[in-house]
């Protein structure tokens, strides 16, 4: 698999190299070891969510707060969306910006997120089935939500009608409210926690 760093810094794209054969594919999804090795800090999967979405279904910009802090592998399984990643890193020299990758279950590209970056998709197909293998449980009270219309972020959605929107997600904040309120996490914190999963991590084999 290729594993490449997008404009976010610390998210990758992940390209996955395909057996074909007159019965199908078969290829490697996720690979810890080598994400790891690319990344620079450890990804210990801890919960597997999926999500399903009606064509022009718009989900996000979801994130979560540190503490706990989650990574995310996000991989479109059926159908195909337009993601997108928004860096609400406070301190980041890329905050506010964003990246588009189209992901389908044909090319089975994934990306990875890492802590305190955004993410978000619109469903390009109906019943469009997208995967998170996700680096913390589900906390409740935890989530950013940032609104993904948010016009400062001008988010280049492309959708060709009014995208099918939670009331949650279109009551979110804007990004510079939430600035103002003091939820984003900072730079700083995020490495921090990259710092201590990777202690954590190694210290049995330390001991040892």
């Amino acid at each position: 698999m290729r594993i490449e760093e997008m404009s976010i810094p610390g998210a990758f794209l992940i390209t996955p190299d395909q057996l074909s054969d007159e019965r199908g594919a078969f290829y490697e999804a996720l690979r810890c070891d080598m994400l790891e090795r690319a990344v620079g800090v450890p990804f210990q999967p801890q919960q597997i969510n999926y999500s399903v979405s009606k064509r022009h279904t718009l989900r996000g910009i979801h994130s979560v707060s540190i503490p706990p802090g989650q990574a995310k592998f996000v991989t479109c399984v059926r159908g195909a969306l337009r993601d997108i990643v928004v860096d609400l890193r406070i301190g980041s020299p890329a905050f506010g910006r964003h990246q588009v990758t189209e992901l389908d279950a044909v090319s089975g590209r994934s990306v990875y997120v890492p802590e305190g970056v955004g993410h978000g998709f619109l469903a390009l197909t109906d019943d469009a089935c997208i995967c998170y293998v996700v680096s913390s449980t589900y906390l409740p009270g935890t989530q950013i939500d940032i609104n993904p219309l948010d016009p400062d972020l001008d988010l280049p959605w492309d959708c060709p009608q009014e995208p099918l929107i939670s009331e949650k997600d279109a009551k979110a904040s804007s990004l510079a409210e939430a600035l103002a309120s003091g939820t984003l996490p900072d730079l700083h914190d995020c490495r921090t926690s990259d710092a201590a999963r990777t202690a954590l991590v190694r210290a049995p084999s330390e001991r040892q």
